[in-house]
């Protein structure tokens, strides 16, 4: 990913659902003016989601996922299938490709987009070839109960209708959500202590860290950025404390003893937590942590997927704490990425991390499915913070 460019987790996730050779890859293609995707006659050809950033006009950074589809064949094609299901966690617009013929599979994949509150914009396809587009889009409209954008992605007509449709679409509360909330205001001052180790490559913020940064340099806050080591000297710098001081949760305990009594404390998970999931569920589900035995389960959840490091927070720190809490036989497993048990009782407690790689759709999803099934969830920065005896005492 460029310095430059929107991170994928924040733009509008825009997914293409049909039949096989419905035209989902030449439309893709037509609304991202590349050849982002493949396309043959041959159906089947997309055999994986696709995915394509780019800006649109009204709308802004998008990312739209070509999937394969749904009425796929045979051992291989049911895989695709499942590739495809997955693809809706992430989804907050679909647009639907209808074909001739009977609706029924149209109906069931509405149905699932619905279920999930994902707007759904019909779209009938290959225009060009078509000798009455308009009973077709009656029989959609009343087995559908929506009326199709009638298109043709080979001769790009219709393609402006489906950006009006998904300006329409667009949910009331997408971009609004912010990191830092409401804990600071134009003019405040802000200390950034994070700690510079083997997870935060030579040269390089992780993506938290950066968006936290640009975030309150466009609130017009006052920012000050230092290692834990300097804390001190920091702090006996600033002619007044800070309003708020955001941290690595590694390191929780060691700033909060530091950190001056009248100055806000929170971390960079934390934050992310509420950006990205439900802080609430978070905060409620870190109490499970005290009922751990030797003889529970937890599930670590990774949004990114990494080589494990020496001292890595999922899959050391994080486990090492937990273990010193409820013993040593506390069975712990770890996922990374879009791996992710649909099956959760066996647990009981999920830690996912700050998912600043997943959009909010997905993480509101996991947390759904988790909440589902009675199963309770936090975050690594809420958990760090419950471990310390602190969250009581955190801004959050």
């Amino acid at each position: 990913m460029s310095l430059n460019n929107t991170p994928t987790a924040n733009r509008l996730h825009i997914a293409l659902f049909g039949k096989r050779n419905s035209g989902k890859s030449s439309l893709i293609n037509a609304l991202t003016g590349q050849d982002t995707a493949l396309v043959s006659d041959i159906p089947g050809t997309t055999t994986d989601p696709v995915s394509k950033a780019m800006e649109m006009q009204g709308i802004g950074p998008c990312l739209f996922i070509d999937t394969p589809g749904f009425d796929d064949e045979g051992v291989l094609g049911e895989m695709r299938i499942a590739r495809t299901l997955k693809a809706i966690e992430r989804t907050d617009i679909a647009l639907l490709l209808c074909e001739d013929g009977d609706c029924e599979d149209e109906k069931q994949w509405i149905k699932q987009l619905n279920e999930r509150n994902i707007p759904v914009i019909l779209i009938l396809n290959k225009a060009d070839l078509r000798k009455d587009t308009a009973s077709a889009e009656n029989r959609i409209k009343k087995e559908c109960g929506q009326k199709p954008l009638i298109i043709s992605a080979k001769e790009q007509t219709g393609i402006e209708k489906i950006r009006q449709a998904i300006l329409e679409k667009l949910p009331a509360d997408f971009g609004q959500q912010t990191i830092t909330g409401d804990w600071v205001k134009e003019g405040d001052l802000v200390l950034l202590v994070m700690p510079q180790d083997i997870q935060a490559p030579k040269g390089r913020l992780i993506l938290p860290q950066v968006q936290t940064l640009r975030e309150l340099l466009d609130k017009k806050c006052l920012v000050m950025s230092c290692t834990t080591d300097q804390m001190t000297a920091t702090l006996q710098a600033l002619s007044y404390p800070p309003k708020l001081i955001i941290t690595d949760s590694q390191v929780f305990h060691t700033v909060y003893e530091q950190k001056p009594a009248e100055s806000l404390l929170t971390s960079f998970s934390v934050l992310m937590a509420g950006y990205k999931g439900d802080i609430h569920y978070y905060i409620e589900g870190a109490s499970a942590i005290d009922r751990l035995t030797p003889q529970s389960r937890v599930l670590i959840a990774e949004a990114c997927t990494h080589a494990p490091l020496s001292e890595d927070i999922g899959r050391v720190k994080l486990p090492r704490m937990l273990r010193k809490k409820a013993g040593e036989a506390l069975q712990i497993d770890t996922v990374a990425g879009t791996d992710f048990p649909e099956d959760l009782t066996a647990y009981d407690l999920i830690i996912h991390c700050g998912a600043c790689m997943f959009n909010r759709k997905y993480v509101v999803s996991r947390i759904d499915n988790a909440r589902s099934q009675q199963v309770p969830m936090t975050n690594y920065g809420v958990a760090i913070a419950h471990l310390s005896g602190i969250l009581d005492k955190i801004a959050y």
